[in-house]
């Protein structure tokens, strides 16, 4: 549907109080009403396209009992919709989400004497399809939403997984289990989504919550993934160092920003598989259900095997949707590589063969499902990489590989039209303010052990403690990150995909600036002043990315880095 913008009435202070007093009923009730009384009566509500939207309010009011319903609350549901980023798609999605099979008068009659109810669907439905769809598709939602805590608090890792074992518990098939993960997602992914709409949680703990939620389905997924594959063909063991027989243990390693605690709403997730040892081979199985109880077979290719259906089950996209879409590049050798690997070639492949842009990536790895002792393994068998790999190098070296990797970024970003507006990776956005932060860690990480925060935000405020940053550079750095990813979960939860750039239209921009916050009193005026923002943030990141890695002799994280390799030399 193609809107004009010149369409969409401005509204002063006094427009929004009259707004309130309008009283829309009439749509409902009266008969005979010619185009010109249809729209005068939605002018007030930022409508653009009244023939559709009187379409829409008459489809939902249904029949006499439930018309009258819903004239009760009509102008308040249409004032809420009018602050929200689309009133039209969400009058769209207020007469889909009435037919999707919840008794109409019930609801009606519910939503009537529940405002705070009424204000949630409003907001969900005029600003983020993907999350109204959740609610189309499954509309007894609403009444969960609706119980005491759901939305109040964030729920922890541990009360996730109790939930999560609880739903799984009901299923018993495999098939069955993967889309009851599905489900579950999309629930908490719903619950996540409504809290940073309503501003009930900010940045931080919205990052946190879309990690723990990550965290709980991939060890779900290993878990489902892996009785499958013993079933078939039983459990992998290997002699330990004593000569005696012990299960080989696995782990699921997350990178990206799902190692480092700040996952974004619609993220693919990095991963890398581990496990204990090459040597071995399952147990013959031996039992009803096996495959075959005379042979087994190898660690290398049982675990390979664990790594492909944790990987599928995970990805596959069913009628339930999907768990997450997984990133596999950051394994050794990247694309061409194995999936999974043990330790011991974990760790002489990094030894012989590990790049500058892996020592970056493994900064943030971290593990999160299977065998916890083989995750912290293979973390500190990475360690001397990442860090004491950097002691051969000038500290000017290192930075002019990390700036050689930003430059090919902005050759991209400029190829596609982005450099100015993806948020990610155009000039001044998330990734300059994670370079700066990787570049202190992988130059003063290895004898400065404090610096080794997993988390961007983290990061910077040690830096700042050890005074690499100026305590303003430090706040600037962390209100851009802060900004920045806000704007980026607003872009991504419109569709649920995995996108970075700011729109070019100013309707869109506008719209994405209200989901942001920004007052809908006038719209126009309200994209302005988010692009005003947005260049600030950026512009400031961008000055201080520059001082950094285009004259490095002057900053103080250099100036460190020089001390330190001089007193290590000293020392020997």
């Amino acid at each position: 549907m193609t809107r004009a913008p010149s369409s969409r009435p401005r509204r002063s202070r006094k427009g929004w109080s009259a707004v309130r007093k309008h009283d829309p009923s009439p749509l409902l009730l009266a008969s005979g009403l010619k185009p010109d009384g249809v729209a005068r009566l939605l002018a007030p509500y930022g409508l653009t396209d009244l023939k559709l939207a009187d379409a829409n309010l008459q489809s939902m009011a249904g029949e006499p009992r439930t018309r009258l319903l819903l004239a009760k609350f009509l102008g308040e549901l249409l004032g809420m919709l009018a602050r929200t980023a689309d009133p039209d798609q969400g009058l769209n999605h207020w007469e889909r989400f009435l037919q999707a099979g919840l008794n109409r008068s019930q609801i009606l009659d519910y939503l009537g004497g529940n405002p705070r109810m009424l204000h949630l669907l409003c907001t969900i439905f005029g600003n983020s399809p993907s999350m109204a769809q959740t609610l189309i598709r499954d509309p007894l939602l609403v009444y969960w939403l609706a119980e005491q805590q759901v939305l109040t608090r964030r729920p922890s890792r541990d009360m996730l997984a109790a939930s999560l074992r609880m739903m799984l518990g009901n299923v018993k098939a495999a098939e069955l289990q993967l889309d009851a993960l599905r489900r579950f997602r999309r629930r908490e992914m719903l619950r996540i989504g409504i809290r940073d709409l309503l501003r009930m949680a900010d940045v931080r703990e919205t990052t946190a919550a879309l990690t723990d939620l990550a965290c709980v389905l991939i060890h779900a997924a290993y878990e489902i993934a892996g009785a499958g594959l013993n079933q078939e063909y039983g459990r992998p063991r290997h002699k330990d160092s004593s000569g005696r027989l012990v299960e080989t243990g696995f782990a699921v390693i997350a990178m990206g920003k799902l190692g480092g605690g700040e996952l974004n709403f619609s993220s693919d997730v990095d991963l890398l598989f581990v496990y204990a040892s090459d040597s071995g081979t399952t147990a013959p199985a031996g039992r009803a259900g096996a495959r075959d109880s005379s042979r087994g077979i190898s660690n290398e290719e049982y675990f390979e095997r664990l790594a492909r259906a944790v990987t599928k089950t995970l990805a596959d996209v069913t009628q339930e949707g999907h768990v997450f879409r997984v990133d596999l590049r950051l394994r050794a050798e990247g694309t061409s590589g194995q999936l999974a690997r043990s330790l011991d070639r974990y760790a002489q492949y990094y030894r012989t063969r590990g790049e500058q842009w892996e020592r970056m990536a493994l900064l943030k790895a971290w593990p999160v499902a299977g065998d916890r002792s083989v995750g912290e393994a293979f973390l500190s068998r990475i360690k001397p990489f990442i860090f004491d790999g950097t002691d051969a190098h000038a500290p000017e070296a290192i930075l002019a590989q990390i700036k050689a990797v930003k430059d090919m970024i902005d050759a991209k970003m400029a190829d596609r039209g982005q450099e100015r507006r993806n948020v990610k990776l155009g000039r001044g956005g998330i990734r300059e303010i994670e370079f700066i932060v990787q570049a202190a860690q992988i130059l003063l990480g290895g004898r400065l052990p404090d610096l080794r925060d997993r988390s961007t935000l983290g990061a910077l405020e040690r830096m700042a403690r050890h005074r690499l940053l100026s305590s303003a550079d430090r706040r600037t750095l962390e209100r851009a990150y802060v900004f920045l990813r806000d704007v980026e979960h607003k872009l991504q939860m419109v569709h649920d995909l995995q996108t970075h750039a700011l729109p070019e239209s100013p309707d869109e921009l506008a719209r994405c600036a209200i989901r942001l916050g920004y007052d809908p009193v006038d719209r126009r005026a309200a994209g302005r002043k988010f692009l005003s923002d947005h260049r600030r943030h950026t512009a400031n990141v961008h000055r201080i990315f520059k001082n950094l890695f285009n004259a490095p002799a002057r900053s103080a994280l250099v100036k460190a880095a020089r001390s330190q390799k001089k007193r290590v030399a000293n020392s020997e």
